[in-house]
């Protein structure tokens, strides 16, 4: 399996020590099976794997090969086939359709290679939607306005003047970022993210995820992102094949 690669940053040394020296996982994965209907054979055989609180995970292989598969189940949008997926403790193949719902809600945000905005809503409503969702979500804002909050994580990620537009009046970086807002707000457990940089050049993608990173360290997310670009490998405190833990082949 790959090695946690070497920061580039101090910080992201002091990240890489801290993952090392926790033992506390927030990701248990033991015998995971998916299978799609009428495929031959599955598409993950995972025997085993675990991702620890406050790692920045990069998991990278060619298309096709299960990447937002993982995802998926990881979410609790696929149920598995086979096996167990833990999440803080707690098991999504024990769950119903409905309870994975609400525990996603809850616990994670999730960045999708196409964004997935509304289009007829405004920025800052698409950013709104998980409290909505989710009242813990909303709960860990406390007593603070939520609209000071929507304006300060915009603030920090560089569109806190767009708040009032329609997402379709964005450009691909912007709405991205709103798509990471939407992600972040209420400070999930987990932040899933499928490739959102595909699109974008590598100094706005090595900018993109240096914001990412503070921002999730800022609110205590563990995030897991996939990817075939491996030009982003070296910004994450661990690097992961896909290839390398599943076991179909």
């Amino acid at each position: 399996m790959s090695s946690p690669v070497t920061p580039r940053s101090p910080r992201k040394l002091r990240k890489a020590e801290k993952r090392l020296s926790s033992s506390e996982s927030l990701i248990e994965i033991q015998n995971l099976e998916y299978s799609y209907a009428g495929d031959n054979k599955p598409t993950l055989v995972i025997p085993e794997f675990s991702v620890r609180k406050g790692e920045e995970l990069f998991l990278y292989g060619p298309s096709g090969t299960g990447k937002t598969t993982l995802l998926e189940c990881l979410a609790g949008v696929l149920p598995l086939s086979k096996g167990s997926v833990k999440i803080l403790g707690r098991d999504l193949a024990q769950m119903s359709s409905a309870q994975r719902d609400a525990f996603r809600a809850e616990h994670m945000g999730y960045v999708f290679q196409s964004f997935n905005l509304i289009p007829y809503l405004s920025v800052i409503e698409n950013i709104e939607l998980p409290l909505h969702l989710s009242p813990v979500r909303k709960a860990r804002l406390g007593s603070v306005d939520t609209d000071m909050v929507i304006r300060a994580l915009c603030g920090n990620l560089g569109i806190g003047d767009l708040l009032d537009k329609k997402v379709t009046e964005l450009s691909v970086g912007q709405q991205q970022r709103v798509a990471v807002a939407r992600a972040l707000l209420g400070k999930p457990d987990l932040l899933l993210a499928d490739e959102p940089t595909s699109a974008l050049d590598a100094d706005h993608r090595e900018k993109f995820l240096k914001l990412l990173f503070d921002l999730s360290e800022l609110y205590g997310t563990t995030v897991v992102f996939v990817s075939h670009d491996r030009g982003i490998e070296n910004l994450f405190t661990r690097s992961v094949s896909l290839e390398s833990i599943n076991r179909t082949t």
